[in-house]
């Protein structure tokens, strides 16, 4: 059983528990997710099953999408409405729609973002939210995301109260903390605030419409049509460059050769590419050689023979 499982996964649930639970449902220990989600996130999450576990690292960067909400009013220890509340401010000002579009234009591009104290950020090799269950504050690392589009999902014209949320859809890169979005959109808007619900709506080419439910998973072993629920490796990698290849250079690529460079020179730009056979199935990820410009090397071998 080879393929990609997406998982609609449920609020209440870590992504290690998602996968446990896989395990469990389909007897197999080669399992793997493509991403973590915080429990009370619920959405899109790309289990890998078989031999699609050596592909997790390329599906972990794919590019995410989320729909959630921000309140001001108040603001948490773990950014979300899970946790305790740090500050709170009445909102005595009143926002107009254009006001809180502005703000969110303002944070698309490229972004420096400090991770949450209750993060599985390591820091001197411990957990950040480790530290912070011990009430110990460290310094975090600065990351740089980039934000491909943050746009109101709230269709109201002015928005006011003692607290107020509103909807929003962001699509972003890997290692973005949307919690923290949240708390800088508050901050924007001279207020403190936090997450108060969100989703993902989507991973790389992946969005909710391809996913299924652990009971959907549970029926389909017990029909004998689990088959049918996962995705193969070639759909899950469509997203990266790719080089067909002939069957006598198929032979040496599954057997790991290091080969002549390609002379696709938009091919040599990319850091990694598929090795497709002749059939469309992906042997293997190569990459240029590190230290040597003439040759180029696989990074991951997925052929069963």
């Amino acid at each position: 059983m080879d393929g990609v499982l997406i998982l609609h996964k449920p609020a209440g649930l870590t992504s290690h528990d998602c996968v446990f639970k896989v395990r469990k449902l389909l007897r197999t220990k080669k399992v793997g997710h493509t991403g973590t989600l915080d429990p009370d996130v619920t959405g899109v999450l790309p289990i890998c099953i078989g031999r699609a576990t050596k592909i997790v690292e390329y599906l972990t960067g794919a590019t995410k999408t989320y729909e959630g909400e921000v309140t001001l009013g108040f603001s948490t220890t773990t950014e979300d409405s899970s946790g305790e509340v740090v500050e709170e401010k009445k909102v005595v000002d009143s926002f107009s729609r254009a006001q809180i579009e502005e703000v969110l234009s303002s944070m698309t591009g490229e972004l420096q973002q400090v991770p949450p104290m209750y993060s599985a950020v390591k820091v001197k090799g411990k957990k950040l939210y480790e530290y912070a269950r011990q009430g110990i504050e460290v310094e975090r690392p600065v990351r740089t995301i980039h934000i491909y589009n943050f746009e109101l999902l709230d269709d109201r014209a002015a928005f006011e109260g003692e607290q107020i949320s509103f909807k929003f859809r962001v699509t972003c890169s890997k290692g973005t903390y949307v919690r923290t979005l949240a708390v800088m959109i508050g901050e924007a808007l001279g207020y403190p605030s936090h997450m108060s619900y969100l989703q993902r709506t989507g991973s790389g080419q992946f969005s909710l419409e391809d996913c299924v439910t652990f009971e959907d998973i549970e029926r389909a072993v017990e029909e004998e049509t689990i088959n049918e629920k996962l995705h193969s490796i070639e759909e899950a990698l469509n997203h990266l460059p790719k080089l067909q290849i002939s069957d006598t250079l198929a032979e040496k690529v599954k057997n790991g050769a290091v080969l002549p460079c390609t002379e696709d020179e938009e091919l040599k730009k990319e850091p990694f590419f598929l090795m497709i056979n002749s059939a469309g199935k992906c042997l293997a990820i190569y990459a240029q050689h590190p230290t040597k410009k003439h040759l180029m090397k696989p990074v991951k071998v997925l052929a069963i023979d």
